[in-house]
């Protein structure tokens, strides 16, 4: 068994639709991995999104093209008497990529539920999206950039919303170590909230092991 300790920096988060674990980004890696993965997030969105502290965590299996995680966080914005709690999932699938291709396609769908706080009505949100990305060669380091564009449907006291997003972002490995940055996201209105916020990411990972 091998221990993978993960580490992530991530700048974005638009609007609160684009998020699926409110005040957190929505994390993707097109092409995935195996393993139970165990991670711990923190965030701190940007003034537009409502600033404040984000904790979370996270568990994930990957089986070969197949990635399924279960989350919750916690964000309490400035100024804010409670805090939102969110707890949701996704799934992500692998449509192409592996060692002998030189990209990775996934398709990645999840949705959470946030609960009610400070006079704002519990709210459902669901994502899907498609993940694409392009690994550099370079030699003692893995690097991973990726496009993720997707819809984020948000149901909160009677009213629904669908906006299209995207992602910017990159993976990074150097031998037990992985790094995760992501760039920034945005929603069709063109806002981008990104550059000023900021969330990381650390983990294990144990590799799974299939017997007879």
């Amino acid at each position: 068994m091998r221990g993978l300790l993960t580490l992530g920096f991530t700048a974005l988060l638009a609007t609160s639709a684009s998020a699926q674990w409110l005040g957190e980004p929505v994390w993707n890696s097109p092409k995935g991995g195996t393993g139970v993965t165990i991670s711990g997030d923190y965030a701190t969105p940007n003034s537009d999104y409502g600033k404040g502290n984000t904790w979370g965590g996270r568990a994930s299996l990957g089986v070969g093209t197949l990635t399924l995680t279960a989350g919750v966080a916690r964000w309490k914005p400035d100024l804010a008497t409670e805090g939102f709690t969110s707890i949701g999932g996704n799934a992500a699938f692998r449509l192409i990529g592996g060692s002998l291709l030189p990209f990775s396609l996934n398709l990645q769908a999840g949705a959470a539920r946030t609960d009610s706080a400070n006079s704002t009505p519990a709210r459902t949100t669901v994502t899907g999206a498609v993940g694409f990305s392009v690994p550099l060669p370079t030699p003692g380091i893995s690097i991973e950039p990726y496009f993720s564009p997707g819809i984020r449907y948000r149901s909160s006291g009677g009213t629904n919303s669908t906006e299209f997003g995207y992602v910017f972002g990159a993976n990074l490995s150097f031998g037990l170590v992985t790094a995760v940055a992501a760039a920034r996201t945005a929603p069709s209105s063109g806002t981008c909230l990104g550059p000023t916020s900021a969330s990381a990411s650390s983990g294990c990972t144990s590799p799974t092991t299939m017997r007879n």
